[in-house]
C-alpha cells in the first residue's frame, strides 16, 4: 500500500502564510497529499510578567483559534480536503523542522524582513530551509 505524501505548511494569520497555505492545498488538490496546518506559538512577554493574548482564553486556546480561523478561510467551504491542524508551544521555526522529519515537503511563507532587522531578529524560512529534514517550498510574500 503506497503511503499520502505529508506536506507540511506554516501557518501564522499573516497574508504571507496564507498565500502558503493556499499554495499546499493546490498542490494537494494537484497531487493527494495530505496537509497539515501547523501555528508555532510562544506567550508574548514583557519584563518580568506575561501578557494575556485574549480575555479569557489561555495561549493554547488563542492559537487553535486563530489556526482555525486561517485554515477555515483558506478552505472556503470546501469539504473535499482535509487539513490537519495542530497547534504547537515553541518557536515558529523549531515547530516546523520538528514536523518536517514526518513530512514529505515543508512549505513557508517570506515576510521578507531583510537588512538589519532580518540578520538580529532570524528567519522561519530561512531556518526551515537550512535545517528541516525535507525539501522546503519558500512563497514570498506579493509585492
Amino acid at each position: 500500500m503506497e503511503q499520502t505524501e505529508r506536506v507540511v505548511v506554516g501557518v501564522d494569520g499573516s497574508p504571507v502564510s496564507m498565500e502558503a497555505l493556499a499554495w499546499a492545498l493546490r498542490y494537494a488538490e494537484k497531487t493527494g497529499a495530505a496537509v497539515a496546518a501547523v501555528y508555532g506559538w510562544q506567550p508574548p512577554v514583557v519584563y518580568g510578567t506575561a501578557v494575556e493574548a485574549v480575555p479569557g482564553e489561555s495561549f493554547t486556546e488563542t492559537a487553535e483559534r486563530a489556526l482555525n480561523e486561517s485554515v477555515d478561510a483558506a478552505l472556503d467551504g470546501r469539504e473535499d480536503l482535509v487539513v490537519e491542524r495542530t497547534a504547537a508551544l515553541g518557536h515558529p521555526a523549531k515547530v516546523l523542522i520538528e514536523q518536517s522529519k514526518t513530512a514529505d515537503l515543508l512549505v513557508v511563507g517570506s515576510r521578507g524582513q531583510g537588512g538589519i532587522k532580518g540578520t538580529l531578529l532570524g528567519s522561519v524560512s530561512l531556518h526551515c530551509v537550512t535545517n528541516a529534514d525535507c525539501p522546503v517550498v519558500v512563497i514570498r510574500a506579493a509585492e
